[in-house]
């Protein structure tokens, strides 16, 4: 961390620490503060978008490469208007049971979709995003991956993301 950080005005302080910790070999060395992002308009006027690493897509799409030794670096749209039955789950380093049981516990579509009928939030992005994060090179993970999703939020004009791991 700079001098010039503060630890208050950032998302996770000591993020990168707790994940090399969790996840020895991850090698991220970022001395970068996560930067905490402030809503323009109340979020019940705000259109929200989902980002998931739960490995989600709509059945019947290309699957993820769950079996690559190094990850696979290409993520799903997931239309926002699905539901849990038009979707699958391509993901074999989590257990996936009581996802099988009620999607929403990884990918909480219905209650997002709710949270937009009653009006909590303003409304849905048309699409979600999804990608399985087993990742082994976390730099081509940002230059790559990370970039490419923040591009298609950018383009669904979404004024804010609910990231969520799986």
């Amino acid at each position: 961390m700079t001098a010039h950080s503060n630890e208050a005005q950032q998302m996770r302080p000591g993020l990168w620490e707790t994940i090399n910790e969790r996840y020895p070999g991850s090698m991220i060395t970022k001395d970068d503060l996560v930067p905490l992002a402030h809503l323009s308009k109340p979020l019940s006027e705000a259109r929200l978008t989902f980002v998931s690493s739960a490995g989600v897509q709509p059945r019947g799409t290309m699957p993820f490469d769950v079996a690559h030794p190094i990850g696979d670096y290409s993520f799903r749209r997931v239309p926002s208007n699905s539901s849990p039955a038009g979707l699958e789950i391509h993901q074999i380093k989590y257990p996936t049971n009581g996802a099988h049981r009620d999607l929403n516990v990884i990918f909480p579509i219905e209650r997002l979709q709710e949270l937009a009928v009653a009006g909590v939030v303003g409304g849905l992005t048309p699409n979600f995003f999804s990608f399985i994060g087993y990742q082994m090179d976390p730099a081509r993970f940002e230059r790559t991956l990370a970039e490419e999703i923040a591009e298609a939020v950018v383009a669904e004009r979404a004024d804010a993301a609910l990231l969520c791991p799986a």
